[in-house]
């Protein structure tokens, strides 16, 4: 069956045709008023919503907990590496860094993480965790046991200082399925060093000289420094991909690392599937990894998918780009109708992180989130889905306690999505991968309590937006009804 699939996938492009999305109330109704209010009500979900933050009891006691822990872990850290200051928000103000704290204790029951580090090209001391199924472990929702080696993920942040902690839900609920997954702090943002170190290629003073000629036209003078910037997100992309394959016998290169304690090599190598894949849908592309970004870091892996053969599909939360890039593997686009703010529909015409005006009498653009990227990838002819979750906001794949806003079910909705996508484009299970994209309905285990997951059912046609298109263009996939993707 797989193999008819492939071979269904390399002779023809089977692309959705263009349909709106669901009709509804004309824009400037009362009716569309009201409905447009209660989807920024829902842009809140997560901290008011059923179930969320505020109305869950188990919220609070578990964010102290995690909170105080983690912030110890990372006082001791510091003190330990006096020469190596990350000097960020989230190596400062408590509960930064703490994640989703009902997550506490996944480590050792649900699957292992193993706290890791590196230094970067620059020499900066690089801090992540690395996530593999448990030995002997099942599939939390087939019951299957999983048996190594697993395919490799790299979840790269999002900027604003963005830490790896606000992804730990991805990477767990993807190690769960049997994937090697590896987060990870850019330079200067979290956990990792703000300045480069002295070696080959960086000239520092003894941290960071403001006056060296920059590298490449990606970066300053001052590697790394400031940590909002492109190298930051798109090198520090592929020295984590790096990491992720290295082994005892062909180790990191780890430059500038010898006073900062750092790993030698991925402690969970073994785990990792090495093998030549020839059922990759790219050719080249052999090794089974696949890049995941969001923000600043979805703009970095639509870079990188494009110029590092080692990475077979890519997943850029919020947005993938267009411009720039060049389409080579696989994408799935998770795109939000907000921005960091959320805004009545009269003030979203234009991009999500740029609130533009329009008129009372009109909807937003249905297709604007096709043309970040999405267009371009489909006119490449290269597999593409772009999924838009209703109510969803720019911070919707970042953890971050009560403050910023995010919908109740975003995090759910992207984790099943990016499952089946990596589950046909890296574990190459054609048949699974291709329902779980096309399903209608799918069940999601969401932690309730420290220690406690239970079942959630998320239904497509409630969760995807109204009024901005969901799209496919997926190679060997006519079996899928366009309609009830959202096709655009």
């Amino acid at each position: 069956m797989g193999r008819r699939l492939l071979a269904a996938a390399v002779l023809a492009l089977a692309a959705a045709p263009a349909t709106a999305p669901a009709a509804g109330p004309p824009p400037g109704s009362p009716e569309f008023l009201a409905r447009d209010a209660q989807n920024m009500r829902d842009a809140y979900g997560r901290i008011i919503g059923p179930g969320g933050q505020v109305q869950n009891p188990n919220f609070a006691p578990a964010l102290v907990q995690e909170a105080t822990e983690v912030g110890l872990q990372q006082l001791a850290q510091q003190v330990a590496t006096p020469t190596r200051p990350a000097i960020t928000p989230g190596n400062v103000f408590p509960g930064w860094n703490a994640g989703n704290p009902l997550r506490r204790g996944w480590n050792g029951k649900r699957g292992q993480s193993v706290a890791v580090s590196w230094t970067n090209r620059y020499g900066a001391l690089i801090r992540g965790h690395v996530f593999a199924p448990l030995p002997g472990a099942t599939d939390p929702y087939t019951k299957k046991r999983l048996k190594p080696p697993y395919p490799g993920v790299v979840i790269t942040t999002g900027s604003v200082q963005g830490s790896e902690r606000m992804y730990f839900w991805l990477a767990q609920d993807l190690a769960e399925r049997g994937y090697v997954v590896l987060t990870y702090d850019v330079q200067g943002q979290g956990t990792s060093e703000t300045f480069p170190h002295e070696n080959d290629q960086v000239n520092a003073l003894p941290f960071c000289n403001p006056f060296a000629e920059p590298q490449d036209e990606e970066q300053y003078g001052c590697p790394g420094v400031p940590a909002q910037q492109e190298s930051n997100f798109t090198k520090g992309t592929e020295d984590a991909l790096t990491f992720l394959l290295s082994t005892k016998s062909r180790p990191y290169p780890n430059k500038g690392g010898e006073d900062a304690g750092v790993n030698a090599y991925n402690p969970l190598y073994a785990l990792l599937d090495r093998r030549t894949d020839s059922r990759t849908a790219t050719p080249g592309r052999t090794t089974r990894v696949a890049i995941i970004g969001h923000s600043l870091g979805a703009f970095a892996v639509s870079k990188v998918q494009g110029r590092d053969k080692r990475v077979q599909a890519v997943v850029a939360l919020d947005k993938l780009q267009g411009d720039g890039t060049t389409p080579k593997v696989p994408a799935l686009a998770v795109q939000s109708e907000y921005g960091f703010t959320v805004n009545p529909y009269i003030l979203n015409n234009g991009s999500s992180l740029t609130p533009t005006p329009g008129a009372p009498d009109q909807g937003p653009d249905p297709r604007r989130e096709m043309a970040t990227g999405f267009d371009a990838w489909r006119k490449a002819g290269v597999d593409a889905m772009l999924v838009v979750p209703r109510a969803s906001t720019h911070l919707e794949y970042t953890d971050i306690a009560y403050a910023l806003p995010a919908s109740r079910y975003g995090q759910a909705l992207t984790s099943v999505y990016v499952q089946a996508f990596l589950q046909r484009y890296l574990q190459h299970d054609w048949t699974a991968g291709t329902k779980g994209l096309a399903a209608g309905q799918w069940t999601y285990l969401e932690p309730v309590a420290v220690g406690r997951w239970e079942p959630v059912t998320l239904e497509r046609d409630d969760l995807l937006s109204f009024y901005y298109c969901s799209a496919t263009a997926l190679r060997g996939l006519t079996e899928i009804d366009p309609a009830k993707v959202g096709g655009c």
